[in-house]
């Protein structure tokens, strides 16, 4: 995943919703437990981690059953230190104290809280890079420090493995065409990180390394689950039995399921954004443009899938008169650059969104060269009354605007091969007045329709054509 190229936008919840959601994961909710339960006769060891003679209690204030309660009690106390909801009052005498990030929790702001709960998951995510506690115990020497070649882990490529794990997670959940808010088969997450992509049949090495990977990410992602970040179905522990034991039950193999399904949460999704904007990637979210003007809108849309590019559309005009707004996105789509097909595509799409009232707005450009065809289209598709035919230029025009703004849009898409084919089929003599139309993209469109028509006589047509409207564009 490039930092250098804009990620898809995020849809995100609102803050004061995400903030109640942080507030009641199991982690940060048993952090705050703790750090109001603690007391001046609570101690700390030297690392600042509860004293073991003291998990017992901690375990049963927060309900905790089991082999693991005084591990995860343990890591709760850890997390409430690191987010400063605990403060370490003397290191020598081990004592602790409720920590200033405490009133936070109650008394600040829904940012205050997703501050918070944003450092508590860059403890886990610390944590999920670690190997298993009974590894390093057997990795340390005599002196006490791990022997990190004996363990055949590297902490930071193991960081960046989960780093790149969570950001193909990031991408899938905004993906327009799915899965969306569907669960993802971890096979499916391991993969996208181990097998390449010009790799037709994975070769057994490589199987082998998914399912290495596939286990490495059951743990992780059981230890990202309390914090909020994912939803997780874990592996079924019976695919992880010896062969040679008997199922308990039988089992479909055809279950996908099984092998671990993965989802990012509403706050996982704002808490990875966060993070990426912080590694420096250009990672947006629906609304940012809201208040922006039209030419930002419309540049800013202008990658967007579609379902994106109209939710950010509303939102910029749920604040502005539909009149206004229209006259707006208007004077921002004209324009001779590489961008400006696309703008008035963004612009054309915003405008039917916008009722009636804006119909002064495009009354008002009728005998523009660049806006007159779109204008015609918005007020006919209302029914609007006497409403001037376009001219043959002007259908022409227009055409050649919207096949490039189709192809900046979608590039080589099935939709705009159909739309090259039906162009052609309806305009027996397109080609002989295409190439005549002054505007900057038709020599690039009809190489495109050239490039895409299948037929080949025809095709063959489109390329003659778009070598005379270079050659009369001097290019």
């Amino acid at each position: 995943m490039s930092d250098s190229s804009p990620l898809p936008p995020a849809r995100l919840h609102p803050e004061a919703e995400l903030a109640r959601d942080a507030l009641s994961t199991p982690l940060l909710s048993r952090a705050a437990r703790l750090a109001r339960w603690a007391s001046p006769d609570t101690r700390v060891d030297a690392g600042g981690g509860l004293a073991e003679e003291q998990l017992p209690a901690a375990a049963e204030l927060l309900g905790l059953t089991g082999d693991d309660a005084a591990a995860w009690a343990s890591e709760a106390w850890r997390v409430a230190v690191d987010t400063g909801l605990v403060e370490i009052v003397d290191e020598n005498e081990g004592t602790v104290a409720a920590g200033e990030e405490l009133a936070l929790l109650t008394g600040g702001a829904p940012q205050d809280v997703l501050g918070v709960w944003q450092t508590a998951l860059e403890t886990v995510l610390a944590d999920a890079s670690v190997p298993d506690l009974d590894d390093l115990v057997e990795a340390m020497d005599e002196g006490g420090q791990i022997d990190f070649s004996t363990l055949d882990w590297d902490p930071d490529a193991e960081a960046d493995f989960l780093d790149g794990v969570l950001g193909n997670l990031y991408l899938l959940t905004l993906n327009d065409e799915g899965p969306g808010d569907r669960p993802v088969p971890l096979p499916a997450l391991a993969a996208s990180m181990i097998v390449p992509n010009d790799m037709g049949e994975p070769t057994n090495d490589v199987l082998e390394q998914v399912s290495d990977a596939m286990m490495r990410l059951d743990d992780q992602f059981r230890l990202l689950e309390p914090v909020g970040l994912v939803e997780y179905q874990p592996v079924d522990e019976a695919l992880m039995a010896d062969a040679d034991d008997e199922p308990a039950a039988p089992v479909d193999d055809t279950d996908v399921s099984r092998y671990g399904m993965v989802r990012l949460t509403p706050l996982g999704l704002y808490g990875l954004r966060a993070r990426l904007l912080e590694a420096g990637f250009t990672a947006p979210a629906v609304g940012d443009l809201a208040d922006k003007g039209a030419d930002a809108l419309l540049d800013g849309t202008s990658t967007f899938p579609p379902g994106a590019a109209q939710a950010e559309t509303e939102q910029w005009l749920d604040r502005r008169e539909p009149l206004a707004a229209a006259r707006e996105l208007l004077a921002a789509s004209r324009g001779g650059d590489a961008g400006a097909p696309l703008r008035r595509l963004r612009c054309q799409q915003a405008l039917s969104l916008v009722g009636a009232e804006a119909e002064p707005a495009l009354r008002a450009v009728l005998d523009d060269p660049e806006l007159g065809g779109l204008a015609r289209v918005w007020l006919t598709e209302r029914g609007a009354a006497d409403v001037p035919p376009p001219s043959e230029a002007m259908i022409f025009w227009l055409t050649v605007d919207t096949v490039a703004a189709q192809l900046a849009a979608e590039g080589n898409s099935e939709e705009l091969t159909g739309l090259v084919e039906g162009l052609a089929q309806q305009h027996s003599g397109f080609f002989a007045a295409a190439w005549r139309v002054d505007h900057p993209a038709t020599a690039d469109v009809l190489e495109a329709m050239g490039r895409l028509h299948p037929d080949k006589k025809i095709a063959k047509e489109a390329r003659k054509a778009a070598f005379k409207a270079r050659s009369q564009q001097g290019g």
